[in-house]
């Protein structure tokens, strides 16, 4: 388990650095141009990204020794976030903050690029789980994973926020540069023991073997099943990566809204030990259904009133379930696939389900910003919605994750009474 260790304290430099840049670009974007519309692009482009590479990364995790995929992912990072810390030093200002400029996109893309390929760590990642650790402990080990994403989402969600307020985008792009650096220093030291790569003979020379991953999902009862859940409560959480800063930015500064998403994001601590101490149970299926429930409700309800402290604890929820609903679909994919498919597999979940987040993004964001809040925040919308609503600046965003909550909630009930779930439920107790 040493080795398992060691990988976990790499993925939470690696993703104290991404998140730490990627949570101030959108705070720095949204406090200069004040548009939605653009934060919901950015964080749609990203998923779109990672969506379309998924696949690939996943075919690169099956063909190369675990450490040489982390490695190859750390050093592209590094030379994206220099690139992007170049174009800032050079360009002028107003061209990086205009989003009719081309060199606006540019910035953007760049860092784009190095926060994409980080995704190729998380699918290593979890095939490393399955490497390194007996299947009876995968479960407490998924949990170990949401803790440490939930410790590097509470350091970046503080220093972001305060790294834009106080510092700027300079400075914080060279603390990301200078955290990705010590990162990939750090992954030279770490030992992965692999006696060699457990070949797929159908992988042979593919690139992309889109084929084969479908082939694997199709051959376990339900699991495909399963994927299309995930995706579809990604298209709720779309709603929710193109809204959320928006509506905590109307609330608080951006000093304090990232000291507050910071201490909610000990809700991913708490629920990541919770799993590693607890597991998830016989049956981590059911376990992610009902917590999905859980959570739909949450989503519904703390925007129902402007009120700071109700829209706090219900992130701090919210965040609190998710390491268990990730670590649930990890542990069933690492049970019932083959080890040298996984990556294929992780890599076209990845892939299907990131795919939800960014159409939403993208339906979601000028949906709102052209009509929904308008709406809400004129005489006639405050007066319609103000018994469900209250009253406020953001109810018009309240009003779509409301929206948003309750659709995930029935979704969730609904799955319990499909046959994929009973099917998918027996496989994995049944499997080796």
């Amino acid at each position: 388990m040493k080795h398992f260790y060691q990988v976990l304290v790499n993925t939470l430099i690696a993703n104290v650095t991404t998140s730490f840049l990627w949570f101030a670009l959108v705070f720095w974007i949204y406090l200069e141009t004040k548009s939605v519309l653009a934060t919901g692009i950015i964080g749609g482009a990203y998923m779109l990204l990672v969506a379309i590479f998924s696949m690939v990364f996943g075919t690169v995790v099956d063909r190369h020794k675990k450490k040489s995929v982390f490695l190859f992912s750390s050093i592209v990072t590094l030379l994206s976030f220099a690139s992007a810390g170049m174009l800032y030093l050079t360009l002028p200002a107003e061209s990086l903050l205009d989003i009719a400029s081309p060199l606006f996109w540019l910035f953007i893309g760049v860092i784009l690029i190095g926060a994409v390929v980080e995704n190729m760590r998380n699918i290593a990642l979890s095939t490393t789980v399955t490497l390194l650790v007996p299947k009876d402990k995968r479960a407490n080990a998924n949990g170990l994973v949401g803790t440490v994403s939930g410790i590097g989402f509470i350091i970046t969600s503080v220093f972001s926020g305060l790294a834009i307020g106080l510092l700027g985008m300079g400075w914080t792009l060279a603390i990301a540069i200078t955290l990705t650096a010590l990162g990939l220093l750090h992954m030279f030291f770490v030992v992965i023991p692999e006696k060699g790569i457990a070949h797929d003979p159908e992988l042979a020379n593919k690139k992309v073997d889109i084929k084969g991953s479908i082939a694997t999902i199709l051959a376990v009862p339900g699991l495909f099943a399963l994927l299309i859940f995930s995706t579809f409560n990604n298209f709720i959480g779309g709603v929710y990566m193109a809204l959320m800063d928006p509506y905590g930015l109307t609330l608080f500064s951006v000093e304090m809204w990232g000291i507050l998403f910071g201490v909610a994001g000990t809700g991913f601590v708490v629920g990541g030990i919770a799993v590693a101490k607890f597991g998830l149970g016989k049956n981590p299926l059911k376990t992610l259904l009902r917590l999905a429930v859980v959570m739909g409700l949450l989503g519904a309800l703390f925007t129902i009133r402007e009120w700071p402290w109700l829209f706090a604890l219900g992130i701090w929820l919210y965040m609190l379930l998710i390491p268990a609903i990730e670590a649930a679909e990890q542990t069933v994919i690492q049970k019932v696939v083959p080890y040298e498919r996984q990556g294929r597999v992780f890599g076209f979940a990845q892939a299907f389900e990131s795919a939800a987040a960014p159409i939403t993004a993208f339906l979601i964001a000028p949906i709102a910003e052209f009509w929904i809040i308008p709406y809400a925040s004129s005489e006639q919308g405050q007066a319609s919605l103000a018994w469900l609503l209250g009253t406020g600046e953001a109810r018009g965003i309240a009003l779509v994750f409301l929206i948003a909550g309750l659709i995930m909630m029935i979704a969730a009930l609904l799955s319990f009474m499909t046959k994929s779930y009973t099917k998918l439920s027996k496989y994995y107790q049944d499997a080796a």
